[in-house]
């Protein structure tokens, strides 16, 4: 079983950290550039590239690297930050990406939006370009959101809440074919191992988290932080009391919601409401 890396105390220079990372993982492993090259069908030269900065490579190549060493999503979200525009990855959320690559627990509540980890690529695709996300970048971020769900694959893979609201269920995506899709997918994930999928349905009434998309991420030694976000901006909030009234708030949430079992059926009456695809 891979060890999770902790990957404080590195360059927070999204280019510099990403080429820091795969330098540190080649000489852990005892790899030379031409090795290395060998052993994943590239040509060496690329890598070598990619470690001093000069390229950040495709999703492919960083997915295969992701594979290669064992560290499931990392990479990818250290090259999604990479490319993408400053504006759009603040300080804060490029901590919180650091942080939840190394969380042994994750849990999180959403207002309106699937979370990333749960997406499938045509919701991440509406979902982004309706943020304004233009190609290529579109494309680029979009591969990178579908390549971290590794982070929920495998035996080393944390425990993972979501808590959703009903609103995120009838907010369906242009597309009839990819809603679905999205639906069958989320369905799927709610029955795996350490995922667990509640709804928390219209009739629960006020809840004291109406207007906050909510993470919570428990790290080494049992301390909690969270991130909360909209749609235009997120806040790292790592200090204890804050923390625990959100905890409070989520917990609150959480006994207001269905169960596990009760809401993979509404996920599915949900599939079984929607107009039949007149191509099947």
């Amino acid at each position: 079983m891979p060890t999770r890396r902790v990957v404080t105390g590195r360059s927070r220079e999204p280019r510099a950290r990403f080429a820091e990372e795969l330098r540190s993982l080649r000489r852990e492993r005892g790899d030379s550039l031409r090795q290395l090259g060998e052993r994943l069908g590239w040509d060496w030269s690329l890598f070598g590239k990619m470690e001093k900065g000069e390229t950040l490579g495709g999703p492919e190549v960083v997915q295969a690297l992701d594979t290669y060493y064992e560290t499931p999503g990392l990479l990818l979200a250290l090259w999604e930050l990479a490319v993408s525009d400053k504006s759009q990855f603040k300080e804060q959320y490029r901590r919180y990406m650091g942080l939840e690559a190394d969380a042994s627990s994750l849990w999180h509540f959403a207002v309106s939006v699937l979370p990333g980890l749960l997406q499938t690529e045509g919701y991440a695709r509406e979902v982004l370009a309706a943020g304004g996300i233009k190609e290529p970048q579109l494309t680029q971020q979009v591969e990178a959101r579908i390549g971290r769900r590794e982070l929920l694959e495998g035996e080393n893979s944390p425990p993972f809440r979501t808590i959703l609201s009903e609103a995120v269920l009838r907010t369906p995506l242009r597309n009839s074919a990819e809603w679905r899709g999205q639906l069958e997918y989320l369905r799927k994930m709610s029955e795996r191992d350490g995922v667990t999928v509640q709804v928390l349905p219209f009739l629960a009434g006020p809840y004291g988290l109406d207007s906050t998309d909510v993470w919570f991420l428990r790290l080494a030694g049992g301390h909690t932080v969270a991130y909360t976000e909209n749609a235009y901006g997120g806040e790292l909030i790592e200090t204890d009391g804050p923390v625990e009234r959100l905890q409070r708030a989520y917990d609150a949430v959480r006994d207001l919601a269905l169960s596990p079992a009760e809401s993979r059926k509404f996920i599915l009456r949900t599939l079984e409401e929607l107009p039949c695809d007149p191509s099947t």
